[in-house]
């Protein structure tokens, strides 16, 4: 099951990885992706390791971000590839059926080809400007994702499939909105038809990081996914 909120640890000057990870799990998150940038090889793998424990101690999900082969290297759950990453289609050959993968879009065309390419759950944005994310795609906002969505519903006469791990699926898997998301914007967002949202500096960048990760899991809670006429 895709979890409706992805938590993502970021680099900060005070805290590891791991003690983000903490935070986040002691507020209910059971579903961590690991962002290491600019980091050597090694240095990136003792993080992995390091914070897989803590994902283990709380059984969340560990998703690597970027890297399979350190998803590979340190077995976590899955891997999440940005559209300039290894292709989904080469990760599951890898890592096999039983892997997670994920993938990025921006657009109706990058969904259907990350579907194609066997993706599990999308991660469509950037919702709006983030600084934990270089080199960001254009902002698609809360009516870029709703149109989206929109286009990749089934319709009711003519429903369209994918091959996603190996099976097919309707269009209308999980997608998540990821891009400096707050609190705020969790209702409306998820009138656009999401199944969840991805967060990073709206739970980092507070001072209480783990009542933070109850309020997003709590807002969740009281929303409905709803897709779009």
């Amino acid at each position: 099951m895709i979890s409706r909120l992805h938590y993502i640890t970021q680099d900060l000057p005070n805290f590891s990885h791991a003690q983000l990870v903490e935070f986040a799990c002691k507020g209910g998150a059971d579903w961590v992706q690991l962002r290491v940038k600019n980091k050597p090889y090694e240095e990136w793998l003792k993080i992995a390791q390091e914070t897989k424990l803590i994902c283990l101690k709380y059984g969340a999900k560990f998703i690597i971000n970027d890297s399979a082969q350190i998803a590979k290297e340190v077995e976590a759950d899955g891997v999440h590839l940005g559209k300039n990453d290894m292709n989904p289609k080469e990760a599951r050959k890898m890592l096999g059926n039983n892997f997670i993968i994920g993938g990025s879009a921006n657009s109706r065309e990058d969904v259907r080809k990350q579907m194609a390419d066997g993706c599990d759950y999308i991660g469509i944005g950037p919702f709006r400007h983030t600084t934990t994310k270089e080199k960001l795609s254009p902002i698609l906002g809360i009516d870029g994702i709703r149109n989206i969505i929109r286009a990749m519903s089934p319709s009711p006469r003519q429903p369209s499939s994918a091959k996603v791990g190996g099976t097919t699926r309707w269009v209308d898997f999980p997608m998540i909105a990821i891009g400096g998301i707050k609190l705020e914007d969790i209702e409306p967002l998820m009138q656009t038809g999401v199944h969840g949202v991805a967060v990073s500096s709206g739970i980092n960048s507070l001072e209480n990081k783990t009542e933070t990760t109850r309020r997003f899991l709590t807002l969740l809670g009281m929303t409905t996914s709803v897709m779009p006429l």
